[in-house]
C-alpha cells in the first residue's frame, strides 16, 4: 500500500507510476514509451495540479488540449489518454484515489485501418536483395516476428524444426514452425542470424534498393499475418505465432483483401450461374430458371432476374 500524502501532484503520481507499475509490467520500448508521454503531454498540462482534485472535466479538457495544440495524430492522442487511465487506476489501486476520475466516452473514436501489408511483388522485390537484407526480408515475412526477436534470434533457438521465441513483447515463450527451406537457411546463417540492428536503417536501405517508398519493418509482420489467412490458416494459429495476449488483436487480419474477396465472388456467381445453366435440375425437378443473368460491373457480378 502506497502512503497517502496530502498535496500530492499529478505529476509527483505520474513518477510513482512510472517506478512502481510500469518497471514491473512493461519492456524497455513500453518504459521509454510511457515515461516519454509523462514528460512531453502529461506533466507539462497537468502536472502541477493536486491528484486529489482532478476531475472528469480536467481529462476531457486535457483530450482537446492533445488534439487541438499538439500536432499529434488520432492514435498518439489515443495512447497518451491510455497512460494517463491506466496511471489513475494504479493511484485508485494504491489508496491514493478513492475512484478513478477518468470518464466514459472520452476516448477518441479510431477509423479502423487495414494491415499495412506488402503485395506479391513487393515481397518479390525484398526476398530477392543483396544479403543480408534479402534474408532478413526472407525471414520476416516468414515467420511474422517483431523487428526486436528477428535481432535476437540465434541458430541454437531453432529446436526440433521450430524457432523458439522467449524474448518477447508479451513475455510468453512462443514457437513458429519454420519452412524446410527456411529453416536450412537460418542453420547456415553465421551468428549475428540477424547482422542489423536498427530498423529504421534497414528500412531506408531497403527502399533504395527496391524502391518501395512506403516500405517499412513491421509491414514483413502484417505481411505474414495476411498471408496466413488467404492460405486458409485459422486465427487461432495466427494469435498463437504472432503471441497476441487477445484473440481481438489478432481479428484485425481477418478482414479479407479486396482481391481475395473478389476471387470469392466470381467463385459463388460462377456456382449460381451452372446451377441454373438448362442442364441443371431444379430441387423440385424442373430447369432452374434463367436467374443468373449478368451486368458488367468489374467481374461480371449476377442479378436476380424481376
Amino acid at each position: 500500500m502506497v502512503a497517502i500524502r496530502p498535496g500530492l501532484t499529478v505529476a509527483e503520481a505520474a513518477g510513482r507510476w512510472l517506478g512502481s507499475y510500469v518497471d514491473l509490467q512493461r519492456a524497455g520500448q513500453g518504459r521509454r514509451l510511457a515515461e516519454q508521454r509523462v514528460r512531453d503531454y502529461l506533466g507539462p498540462a497537468l502536472g502541477s495540479m493536486p491528484l486529489a482534485s482532478l476531475c472528469r472535466e480536467d481529462v476531457r479538457t486535457y483530450r482537446l488540449h492533445l488534439e487541438r495544440e499538439t500536432d499529434l495524430s488520432i492514435l498518439t492522442v489515443s495512447h497518451v489518454l491510455s497512460d494517463l487511465r491506466c496511471m489513475l487506476n494504479w493511484a485508485m489501486d494504491s489508496g491514493l484515489l478513492p475512484e478513478t476520475p477518468f470518464p466514459r466516452r472520452v476516448m477518441p473514436r479510431l477509423q479502423e485501418r487495414a494491415p499495412d501489408r506488402l503485395n506479391d511483388s513487393e515481397v518479390d522485390l525484398l526476398t530477392r536483395m543483396r544479403e543480408p537484407y534479402g534474408w532478413i526480408a526472407r525471414l520476416g515475412i516468414g515467420t511474422g516476428m517483431r523487428w526486436g526477436e528477428l535481432v535476437r534470434a540465434r541458430r541454437a533457438d531453432l529446436q526440433g524444426g521450430s524457432l523458439v521465441v522467449a524474448h518477447t513483447k508479451g513475455r510468453r515463450v512462443r514457437w513458429i514452425p519454420l519452412p524446410p527451406e527456411l529453416r536450412e537457411e537460418f542453420t547456415a546463417r553465421p551468428e549475428p542470424v540477424t547482422p542489423i540492428r536498427a530498423p529504421g536503417y534497414y528500412a531506408r536501405r531497403s527502399r533504395r534498393e527496391t524502391g518501395i517508398p512506403r516500405f517499412h519493418a513491421h509491414q514483413m509482420r502484417h505481411t505474414f499475418a495476411c498471408r496466413w489467412l488467404e492460405s486458409g490458416g485459422s486465427l487461432a494459429a495466427l494469435q498463437e505465432l504472432l503471441g497476441h495476449r487477445s484473440i481481438e488483436t489478432t481479428q484485425r487480419y481477418g478482414r479479407l483483401a479486396s482481391d481475395m474477396v473478389r476471387r470469392e465472388c466470381e467463385r459463388v456467381f460462377e456456382s449460381r450461374c451452372s446451377r441454373s445453366s438448362p442442364g441443371h435440375q431444379g430441387t423440385e425437378g424442373r430447369p432452374s430458371s434463367s436467374a443468373c443473368e449478368t451486368t458488367k460491373t468489374g467481374y461480371d457480378a449476377p442479378v436476380m432476374a424481376p
